[in-house]
């Protein structure tokens, strides 16, 4: 599930905060102690608002010279970095990770933590935290995919422009064609590091090269690529913005004409060296799909896991034997809902049965896909009823169900969020991909509709936006242990909140419940056991009710994305251990408000450090 948070900015913007935070003192009973402390308080409070006031100045650096950044932001006044994209070049990267490693260390030299308010130690461990990962990406940075299927580098091009370049004015439309005639410089720099690494033994399997192909012809099908075709995606967006524009005709098709020739004489040939350098790379490439085969591939593999679950010291060995453990309880409760519609037979007899059964199959019509995304809105509207019942802190912004657009279903994943625009311009956006119906059976869509929408990455994503007394790095971050654990947390709170009365939708959270336990499996063995691409698909067809449609893209996403996989069963267990803790130690004193606002209100937090808030919640509701 790919969430565009930012994800073009340099590392280095992480290191940067917002708004200055206003904590009241508290006040004792005997005046000198009233004194005393609020002496204590507006020291805490000056040392709290320098640091944030650090942090916006940074924040506001790494942003003026980020202009996709910008963009996402809404922030467009500056019309020549409308026009630009980010600098891609290695030296940049380089640049950015220094500056950012730079800024820690001042903070470190310059601020004292034991002076911080709560919150502010909470922004100033973040900080740390996010360097010290930082650190160990950079050093096996060589390691990592430039272009991969999942997160298709070249894709989100188009993708950026399409849902983050508005056009309001003129000048707006003009920065999109300025933006065309760059991307070709983008496209070739990011194409030759892909080429230097594959030379250097960093090369996808053979599965990978034909669909990332298959996806940039996708690109060029249509106008003015083609004649006499419908506009491609990025022709038909801009011409479709460019109309909406209040100026004469004559003015519109001036625009149109100077987007078409960037998009014939820049974006084409760019796209066509983008496919011959993929071509070369699979000519030097094999069929092994672990990092373990590629230079320094144990530690690149090490620090994925570190990444994507914030704990670096959990090992994969680790990981493997707890997957196993889930995949048997999991099972468990599954046969138990077998019994409950009176299934006779085996746990992979009920999966076989529910991979095929017509009663729970759309048709594979535009009808069809409507009447999915129907009940999937559907959904979205009854969490939003009974929310409140559960949260204290809703998010502001409108959440939205959309298809997958058809010029990137080849790479896209199932099911994913985007989040919604800063100033509230663009709502959240909970895609699916529904290229074909039969990946998306209905007794999975109640599950989904919560992981991906309401309350799973839309409360997660957009009310972390909101903040308004939380540092934008807090804000704007992405650790997928969090945000991932929290999205399958609330495929399980679902239960909670009076949701799967439908003992097949319940069995598909089970579904996806396993499938995630099944994913702590299959990650470590495919990137420290030397598990075969067969072997992990077979693997999830003996332990999943998934279909092998549905598995065999995903058994790819995992190899060439290691360590992601595994975060979401770690994230969902870690929080339902902190929820479980929280219930037994508060008793009648526990509220899911309180609970949900200690795990939201912070910012995405590694877990280490999101224990601790919650202990700190659950101490302060002893103390009344």
């Amino acid at each position: 599930m790919i969430k565009m948070l930012l994800c073009s900015a340099a590392t280095a913007a992480l290191m940067t905060a917002g708004a200055v935070a206003h904590d009241g003192a508290h006040m004792s009973v005997s005046a000198a102690a009233t004194h005393a402390t609020s002496v204590q308080a507006e020291a805490e409070q000056t040392e709290t608002e320098r640091l944030y006031a650090f942090f916006q100045e940074a924040f506001m650096d790494e942003v003026s010279r980020s202009p996709q950044t910008q963009t996402y932001l809404g922030m467009i006044a500056d019309t020549e970095a409308y026009g630009q994209w980010d600098d891609m070049s290695e030296a940049a990267q380089i640049e950015n990770y220094e500056r950012g490693q730079r800024r820690t260390e001042q903070m470190q030299a310059e601020f004292d933590r034991d002076a911080l308010t709560d919150a502010g130690k909470v922004s100033y461990d973040f900080a740390i935290q996010i360097a010290e990962n930082d650190a160990r990406q950079f050093e096996v940075r060589d390691s990592r995919y430039v272009f991969s299927p999942m997160g298709d580098a070249v894709s989100s091009l188009t993708t950026f422009l399409i849902n983050n370049h508005r056009v309001d004015a003129p000048e707006h439309a003009q920065a999109y064609v300025s933006r065309l005639e760059g991307i070709g410089t983008v496209i070739d720099t990011l194409s030759a590091q892909a080429e230097e690494r594959a030379e250097n033994g960093v090369t996808l399997p053979l599965f990978a090269y034909p669909r990332l192909t298959a996806a940039a012809q996708s690109q060029l099908t249509g106008a003015p690529f083609q004649e006499g075709e419908e506009d491609s995606a990025l022709f038909a967006d801009f011409k479709s913005k460019v109309d909406a524009l209040d100026i004469d005709d004559a003015a519109k098709a001036e625009l149109i004409m100077a987007a078409e020739d960037a998009l014939l004489n820049v974006y084409v040939p760019a796209m066509e060296r983008y496919m011959a350098a993929l071509d070369r790379m699979e000519a030097i490439s094999d069929d092994r799909a672990g990092v373990w085969k590629l230079p320094n591939g144990e530690a690149a593999y090490a620090a994925s896991l570190a990444q994507f679950t914030t704990i670096p010291e959990m090992t994969a060995e680790q990981i493997h034997e707890r997957g196993l453990s889930e995949v048997e309880r999991i099972h468990g409760e599954m046969r138990e809902i077998m019994a409950e519609v009176g299934f006779e037979g085996s746990l992979q007899d009920f999966f076989a049965y529910m991979r095929t059964a017509e009663q729970f199959q759309l048709p594979n019509t535009p009808e069809g896909r409507q009447e999915y995304l129907d009940r999937a809105t559907a959904v979205i509207a009854d969490v939003m009823e009974v929310a409140p019942a559960y949260f204290d802190t809703l998010p502001e912004a409108e959440l939205e169900v959309r298809a997958v657009e058809p010029w990137r279903e080849a790479t896209a994943t199932g099911a994913f969020y985007n989040q919604p625009a800063l100033d509230g311009s663009r709502p959240g956006y909970y895609y699916v991909n529904l290229s074909q119906m039969q990946d998306n059976p209905t007794y999975l869509l109640e599950s989904l509709s919560l992981h991906e929408g309401a309350p799973g990455h839309h409360f997660q994503i957009a009310l972390t936006q909101e903040l308004e007394n939380v540092p934008m790095f807090q804000r704007f971050a992405w650790n997928s242990a969090y945000g991932e654990g929290w999205a399958l947390y609330t495929e399980w709170l679902g239960k909670e909140m009076g949701f799967y009365e439908d003992p097949y939708s319940d069995f598909g959270r089970l579904s996806y419940e396993v499938f995630r336990a099944v994913r702590l499996v299959v990650d470590t063995g495919i990137h420290h056991y030397q598990w075969t691409r067969e072997q992990a698909i077979d693997y999830m067809l003996e332990n999943t009710p998934m279909t092998e449609g549905d598995i065999t893209p995903e058994v790819e996403r995992y190899i060439v994305w290691p360590g992601q996989a595994v975060s979401y069963k770690t994230g969902m267990m870690f929080i339902q251990d902190l929820l479980f803790r929280a219930q037994d130690e508060l008793g009648d004193d526990f509220t899911w408000g309180g609970f949900h606002d200690a795990v939201l209100t912070a910012g995405p937090l590694p877990l280490p450090m999101l224990e601790e808030r919650v202990n700190a919640w659950i101490d302060s509701v002893k103390a009344g």
